[in-house]
């Protein structure tokens, strides 16, 4: 199974990333998974279900460890068009 997960952190900082964001973002960046896409205003990741759910623990407690007050993050099944497998 393969999953996407899109999370943002805050309090946000309009003028530079605060701690907590870009501890997140090194999180996600360092894993082994296949799709990575970061911003201002949210991030997805993509990849093999246990690389995801470990990459969504350890980014939980790396950007609250770091002053994130809160976390928002989504997890979603990525089903294949019939036929295709990965």
């Amino acid at each position: 199974m393969r999953l996407r997960v899109e999370f943002t952190t805050e309090p946000f900082d309009l003028d530079e990333a605060p701690a907590h964001a870009v501890a997140a973002r090194e999180i996600v960046l360092g894993a082994a998974l296949d799709a990575v896409d970061v911003g201002p205003f949210g991030n997805t990741a993509d990849g093999e279900a246990d690389k995801v759910l470990d990459v969504v623990a350890e980014l939980l407690r790396g950007s609250l460890e770091a002053g994130a007050t809160r976390v928002s993050l989504q997890v979603n099944v990525i089903t294949e068009p019939e036929g295709e497998q990965t």
